[in-house]
């Protein structure tokens, strides 16, 4: 395989919304089961062969992320790369930081906060294969009004409606996401939303209108940890993932 992907974790932000726990860490440090909430993203890319990868963090406690995963000996690597991003500009804002790092190739971005059951090895084949533009994951949720929702028509994806009140389809816009390096001009070209952020649906919605995004259905579950249910949520998910294991039910 002649292309190389690379990885980028997307861990700022200021958690407000799991106040009082982010006071005084990171939300991307807090425990999910026994874990750092951060080692599961990375762990995600590592397992699906992604070696090279960058970690986006900010807020008052980025220092905690280097003294927590060093060189990342923990995953089998050789070196992380970190990069700070300055107040709450958007997940998109954050993406902006990692031109430098993703030197004109092929990126696999992961929020901070997003846990899946099983590997993304085979989204990552289909990417590189695919070889330019952008793909996004989906997963059938309960919920999908809380998050980016696509919008498909005779399997074809038309646009993405962030947290519409009625959703067009049952799928939620997953945080793993694939791109080229055109990536970084349509970030420069973004004005902030209402809520004065970039927004990564408008990346998304750029490459969906210019042709070139596609679309894989995330095997297994997933589920992000920014509010207090599903950070409950995902504790549970992972400890049952682990009793399955020690019981050798596990797939």
């Amino acid at each position: 395989m002649a292309k190389h992907i690379k990885g980028v974790v997307l861990a700022g932000g200021l958690g407000t919304r799991l106040y009082p726990l982010t006071k005084v860490t990171n939300k991307h440090l807090l425990p999910v089961y026994n874990k750092p909430m951060i080692y599961y993203p990375i762990q995600t890319l590592v397992e699906a062969g992604i070696r090279d990868i960058l970690i986006v963090t900010g807020g008052n406690n980025a220092g905690d992320f280097l003294r927590l995963l060093g060189n990342g000996k923990e995953f089998g690597l050789h070196h992380v790369h970190y990069t700070y991003q300055e107040g709450e500009g958007g997940i998109a804002e954050a993406l902006g930081l990692a031109e430098h790092f993703a030197d004109g190739g092929l990126l696999c971005v992961i929020l901070g906060d997003n846990i899946i059951e099983k590997s993304i090895t085979r989204y990552v084949e289909n990417f590189l294969e695919q070889g330019s533009g952008a793909k996004i994951l989906l997963k059938e949720v309960p919920d999908p009004q809380r998050f980016g929702v696509p919008v498909i028509e005779n399997g074809r994806l038309v646009r993405i409606e962030e947290k519409p009140a009625t959703p067009a389809s049952p799928y939620a816009v997953t945080g793993i996401y694939f791109y080229d390096a055109q990536v970084f001009d349509i970030i420069r070209g973004l004005t902030p939303s209402q809520r004065g952020e970039l927004e990564i649906t408008d990346v998304n919605n750029t490459y969906i209108e210019r042709g070139q995004m596609t679309y894989d259905i995330l095997d297994g579950w997933w589920t992000d940890a920014g509010t207090f249910e599903s950070l409950l949520l995902a504790n549970n998910l992972v400890a049952r993932l682990h009793q399955e294991r020690r019981a050798g039910t596990g797939h």
